[in-house]
């Protein structure tokens, strides 16, 4: 901590700072861009109709979405509680150095390397790769090939690394592409963040506008339900259910306080951002659903494998396809490319601390970037890519993610008792009943996607734990920590 400290000294009084220093280029509309163009991804486009033939009620569905953004509001202002008293680059590992000693932070460092990040780059990009194929059909291999090579992984499943091979190299070339660009440097890669995000903003407000104004669509559809909605006990587990789906198009905002060294006064930056970022956010995915509603009743949504391509094509006619999947690339793109900027930030933080490999921890002396740790990352990203699908790199990357959400969250009431004094520029409202809730819903959550997974694999519906696969990927962290503790 002690280099960070030495870092942000030398900047307060003036001094110049060395070439190996990151250097804070981003304002407040970066910052925003960066927190929505990070959450708004490919999952409003897909996850809506499996939560709609979870609830059967166009009022619940849309009170899931309400629910589960304001859940993630309470989350990332919780943090940004931390984030304005520690500001140097690396975020939640930062964080969890001073609330929970070394130990911790190194797990959630190495969690961010070997699946939580990664993973998300990976599967982002997946997704690109995916609706690319609207457009041209990738190559891929015999099935009998694809099923010939085999990694199996005792008490976890089977990994077929050749499944739908065209995919995959798609979407390792717009990784290592991304993280070129990213590796130009970072007002750079901001650049490309801000510009990508508002024609994103732009595209779904667009198909939200047009919905409404041409589509021939029925408000009866806001109060209609299904025939077969559930009812009793069984409505309080298919909302948690669905709000777990919604919990995975609201991930990535905590991903601005991993470059929170290059923020422009980051202590009122980053919560300003977060705060206008997840309305922004929240905003878009209530009107969608609102759109997606007024086009489609709830039954049809339920239906529907890409209700976002049905409404398209019920406002814009054969065109309407088309249309959305040219909307999914440009989401993907930006989202991919916010995640590669800010993630590898942590790598470096750590290797700052000489938690991680030394090289790790180098700015380039032209760019100023931190390019080995964005090589890195790209690498593993392309391992994940390869290991597994879609639905499995998700799956197991939003279970490990929680896990730390809630330790991040609780740690607002470590802090408040281990550093009183410590100046707060911005303090969680609501404390301490709204922190502790969001900790609970956390838990609970982890609880439940653990309980999903091991049943779904029991029941021969899943090849893999994912879940498991994702803790024990944290694992592997294990003996290197104690080797980096060593060398330290």
């Amino acid at each position: 901590m002690a280099q960070h400290d030495q870092h942000s000294t030398a900047s307060a009084q003036g001094m110049p700072k060395s070439d190996n220093t990151l250097i804070p280029t981003l304002g407040l509309f970066t910052t925003v861009s960066i927190i929505v163009g990070s959450v708004i991804g490919s999952g409003i486009f897909m996850k809506p109709a499996l939560m709609a033939s979870q609830l059967g009620s166009p009022q619940l569905l849309l009170l899931v979405w309400v629910g589960a953004g304001l859940l993630t509001l309470i989350g990332a202002l919780t943090n940004a509680e931390i984030a304005s008293m520690i500001t140097a680059t690396g975020g939640q590992y930062i964080f969890f150095q001073r609330i929970y000693g070394n130990f911790v932070a190194y797990i959630y460092g190495w969690a961010i390397f070997s699946v939580i990040q990664t993973g998300s780059i990976a599967s982002i990009a997946y997704i690109f790769s995916t609706y690319m194929e609207y457009f041209t059909q990738l190559p891929r291999l015999a099935p009998e090939i694809e099923q010939s090579v085999v990694l199996h992984l005792p008490f976890i499943g089977s990994i077929f690394p050749l499944q739908n091979l065209g995919v995959k190299v798609l979407t390792m070339v717009l990784i290592c592409s991304m993280t070129f660009i990213n590796y130009l440097g970072v007002r750079f890669g901001g650049l490309i963040a801000g510009v990508l995000t508002t024609m994103k903003v732009v595209a779904m407000a667009l198909l939200i506008l047009a919905s409404f104004v041409f589509g021939t669509g029925s408000a009866a559809n806001f109060v209609t339900a299904a025939p077969n909605a559930p009812h009793g006990i069984n409505i309080i587990f298919l909302v948690v259910m669905a709000t777990a789906g919604a919990f995975w198009t609201y991930d990535g905002w905590n991903n601005i306080t991993y470059i929170a060294g290059e923020v422009k006064e980051p202590s009122r930056t980053i919560p300003r951002g977060l705060l206008i970022g997840m309305l922004i956010v929240i905003g878009v995915y209530v009107s969608i659903n609102l759109a997606y509603l007024y086009i489609l009743p709830v039954e049809a949504m339920a239906k529907s494998k890409l209700v976002a391509s049905d409404v398209a094509t019920a406002v814009f006619g054969s065109s309407g396809g088309a249309i959305i999947a040219a909307c999914v690339l440009l989401s993907t793109f930006g989202t991919t490319n916010g995640t590669i900027l800010a993630s590898a930030r942590v790598y470096f933080a750590m290797a700052r601390e000489k938690m991680f490999f030394n090289s790790i921890g180098n700015v380039h002396p032209r760019f100023r970037t931190p390019a080995n740790a964005l090589f890195l990352q790209a690498f593993w990203s392309c391992v994940l890519v390869l290991s597994g699908t879609f639905d499995m790199l998700t799956d197991m990357l939003i279970f490990v993610t929680w896990i730390f959400y809630a330790l991040g969250a609780y740690g607002v009431f470590v802090l408040r008792k281990k550093m009183p004094d410590t100046p707060r520029p911005y303090k969680v409202w609501g404390y301490p009943y709204v922190p502790a809730i969001f900790v609970l819903f956390a838990a609970a959550y982890v609880v439940i996607t653990l309980y999903n997974d091991v049943t779904a694999y029991m029941n021969h519906t899943s090849p893999l734990i994912n879940s498991v696969f994702g803790l024990c990927l944290v694992a592997t962290g294990l003996p290197f920590y104690y080797y980096f503790q060593r060398k330290k």
